[in-house]
């Protein structure tokens, strides 16, 4: 799974149209409760994503 979730953060960051991808990365981590240190085996270009995805899915938006 860490593969996958690379290249799926590398296709929503280097395209535009692809901002699902960055939203599915997010869902992930939320329910497969993945720990902050997953992003740590992954290309370092895409870690600064998974840990900015990764934080904010341990603070989801409240429902108004």
């Amino acid at each position: 799974m860490p593969r996958f979730i690379e290249m799926t953060l590398a296709s929503g960051m280097s395209a535009a149209h692809r901002l699902q991808d960055l939203a599915d990365v997010l869902k992930l981590i939320e329910v497969a409760k993945l720990p902050r240190g997953s992003g740590q085996t992954m290309d370092p270009y895409v870690q600064p994503k998974f840990d900015e995805l990764w934080q904010t899915a341990q603070h989801p938006e409240d429902d108004y």
